[in-house]
């Protein structure tokens, strides 16, 4: 299958017969965007629809293109992701984009769910209470990043910052990483999307590609994400996403542990 022909399968899969607006004034644009984005980039990658839909939303939230997001949400909620998964993204960004960032988000996103006839709120996705969020966020913190890193952090950090460790362990962990809806390695790989179209936070994208490869995903499923949200986040926060992936896991590193 060529990439036109492949490009308007997955449109048709993601869209159904819904054309976009810019078809009217912008044809010539619509075109090669659509043959590029959901054609030849997805050509080149192995993510399954419902995976490439929740980066791609999870990026979107990184570089705050709320329109898009919104287009990309019923694209994702037409493959397959579930209500609970598509506000699981929105709360893993909170962290890394802040509330200000991502209430917007929420709010398209209960509009588009409420469209589609989902009775809100979704049911609660939490595993941990305010006594042991410290104590399990820690715990899945050290498993992500690495508990010798993770004690060195702790360590090392000045007493008048260490209640920014222990917001780190309890809240960005403890209420986040914890919890249902998602699992730890679809959510690290959601962590990498969201830094990476963020911009201005490499060595936060160097660590999350190291911690990627601590959960298990490795450089090629990395690749394959980075391929994915080109269209959407762009050439430059791209390569910078990639100089990192190379800078932790050398390409040459990479082949050799696989012969």
């Amino acid at each position: 299958m060529n990439s036109e022909d492949l490009a308007q399968k997955n449109r048709k899969e993601q869209f159904g017969d819904h054309a976009s607006p810019l078809t009217e004034t912008d044809p010539e644009f619509v075109t090669y965007f659509e043959n590029f984005a959901f054609g030849e980039v997805i050509a080149q990658t192995t993510l399954p629809p419902r995976l490439r839909l929740i980066f791609t939303l999870g990026a979107l939230i990184g570089c705050q293109a709320l329109t898009d997001f919104r287009i990309m949400l019923d694209a994702a909620l037409n493959v397959g992701v579930t209500p609970i998964e598509a506000k699981e993204v929105i709360y893993q960004a909170v962290p890394y984009v802040g509330i200000g960032k991502a209430v917007d988000f929420i709010v398209a996103t209960n509009e588009v769910l409420t469209s589609r006839g989902v009775t809100l709120p979704l049911s609660g996705q939490s595993t941990t209470t305010r006594e042991n969020r410290q104590e399990k966020g820690y715990a899945v913190q050290g498993e992500i990043i690495g508990f010798e890193t993770l004690k060195k952090m702790y360590a090392t950090a000045p007493s008048d910052l260490m209640h920014i460790q222990h917001f780190l362990s309890a809240n960005c962990f403890g209420d986040h990483y914890t919890r249902s809806g998602l699992d730890i390695q679809t959510r690290e790989l959601l962590t990498l999307a969201i830094l990476a179209a963020h911009g201005g936070c490499d060595p936060q994208v160097r660590g999350h590609v190291g911690a990627n490869l601590n959960v298990g995903n490795g450089r090629a499923v990395m690749i394959d994400m980075f391929t994915q949200l080109l269209p959407f986040i762009g050439y430059p926060r791209t390569l910078n996403a990639i100089a990192a992936l190379n800078a932790v896991v050398p390409a040459a590193e990479a082949h050799k542990s696989n012969d």
